[in-house]
C-alpha cells in the first residue's frame, strides 16, 4: 500500500487554569507563537483532562476564557489556529475508546509520567482516567493528524505511547494515522520568585495580566544572593533569581549588572526595581491586548465557538476514517 502525504501539523494544549503567569509564557506561550508560523497548528483547552486532578468543573469555564485572553494577547493568531475545547468534541472520547482497547493496563503502569504525578501530587488511588491519560492525549494528537509533538529531549519518551497506538491500529485496520514525531524544542523554564517553579498554587507568579506597580511589589520579595546583605557587598549574579530575569528580559543590560553586581555598586533594591520595569514594560503590549479581550468576553468565546467549528470538522473526517477503516459504518 502506497504511504499516504501528511501536512506539518502540531496540536498544543494546556488544562484551563485561568490567568497565564511568565513561566507559561517563557515555557510555552513564547514557542507557540513562533511555531504558527511555521507549522498548522491547533490549541487544545484540555478541560477533560483537568478532571484527572480535580473533579470541581465551576470554574472551567471561566479558566477557560481567563487563558485564552492571554493566549490571544501574547500572539496566539486564531485565524490561522483553530483554539477550542476538548469537551466540545465528541471524536475525543470516540476516539479514546478505541484507542483503550488497543493498549493494556501493565503498559500504562509502566509510563514514567504517571509515576511521577503519583509521586508529586502524593495519590493514593490512581483513578482510570489519570490511568488513562495518555490515552487520551494520543487520541488528541492524532484525531488532527499531528505529525510533530514539541518536547524537551527529557520528555521525548512521553509521546511512544501515542507512537505505539497509532502503529497499532494501522497495522490492524490500515493506514490511518501517521506515526508522530518529537520535535526536539528548548522549553526554558523561568523560577517563581521564591526560586522554586512558577506556580499559583504556590503564590510565587507574576502574572501576564499584572500591572506595574503589582510587579514592583513582587518583585521586592524575589530572593537574591543571600550572602548579598547590603550595598557594597559583592554579589554572585549567578545564584541570584532577580539575575535569571535580567538574562530573558534584559539581555542587553545584563554585562553592566553582572559587573555592578560582583563589585558590590549595583544594590539589591535598585536591580530589583530596574528589573520590575523592564518586565512591566516587555509585557506591557500584553497587558493592553488583554484589557480588550477583558472588556470584550462575547468576542473570547466567539473565537473558541469558531475555532470548535473547524477542529470539529478535521476530527469529523478523521473519526469518518477510523470507522470506514474498523468496518463501523
Amino acid at each position: 500500500m502506497q504511504k499516504k502525504e501528511y501536512q506539518c501539523r502540531i496540536l498544543s494544549g494546556m488544562r484551563p487554569t485561568g490567568k497565564m503567569h511568565l513561566g507559561n509564557f517563557v515555557g510555552a506561550l513564547e514557542k507557540w507563537v513562533e511555531l504558527q508560523s511555521k507549522y498548522e497548528n491547533f490549541y487544545l483547552i484540555a478541560d477533560y483532562h483537568a478532571l484527572t486532578t480535580n473533579l470541581d468543573t465551576s470554574m472551567i469555564l471561566p479558566n477557560t476564557l481567563e487563558m485564552v485572553s492571554d493566549w490571544l494577547s501574547v500572539g496566539i493568531d486564531p485565524d490561522k489556529s483553530p483554539i477550542f475545547r476538548q469537551s466540545q468534541i465528541k471524536e475525543h472520547t470516540e476516539l479514546h475508546l478505541i484507542f483503550s482497547m488497543l493498549i493494556t493496563k501493565a503498559r500504562l503502569e509502566r509510563n514514567p509520567t504517571l509515576k511521577e504525578q503519583v509521586k508529586d501530587l502524593n495519590i493514593d488511588a490512581i483513578i482510570y482516567g489519570h490511568l488513562g491519560y495518555p490515552v487520551l492525549q494520543a487520541a488528541d494528537i492524532l484525531l488532527y493528524k499531528g505529525t510533530l509533538v514539541p518536547v524537551g529531549e527529557d520528555q521525548a519518551s512521553h509521546i511512544e505511547i501515542t507512537r505505539e497506538l497509532a502503529r497499532k491500529f494501522n497495522s490492524i485496520y490500515g493506514e490511518v494515522f501517521p506515526i508522530p514525531n518529537a520535535k526536539l524544542t528548548s522549553f526554558a523554564r523561568l523560577p517563581g520568585l521564591d526560586g522554586n517553579k512558577m506556580s499559583k498554587s504556590v503564590g510565587n507568579t507574576i502574572l501576564l495580566s499584572d500591572e506595574e506597580d503589582e510587579i514592583k511589589k513582587k518583585i521586592r520579595q524575589a530572593i537574591t544572593d543571600p550572602q548579598k546583605i547590603r550595598r557594597g557587598d559583592p554579589g554572585r549574579p549567578e545564584v541570584c533569581l532577580v539575575y535569571t530575569y535580567h538574562q530573558k528580559f534584559n539581555s542587553g543590560e545584563t554585562d553592566d549588572i553582572y559587573a555592578g553586581c560582583t563589585s558590590g555598586v549595583l544594590g539589591c533594591v535598585d536591580c530589583k526595581m530596574k528589573c520590575a520595569a523592564v518586565i512591566s514594560n516587555y509585557i506591557a503590549p500584553f497587558r493592553e491586548k488583554r484589557r480588550y479581550y477583558a472588556e470584550n468576553v462575547a468576542e473570547v468565546l466567539d473565537i473558541i465557538r469558531d475555532g470548535e467549528k473547524r477542529a470539529g470538522k478535521v476530527a469529523n473526517e478523521t473519526m469518518q476514517e477510523v470507522r470506514r477503516a474498523m468496518s463501523l459504518g
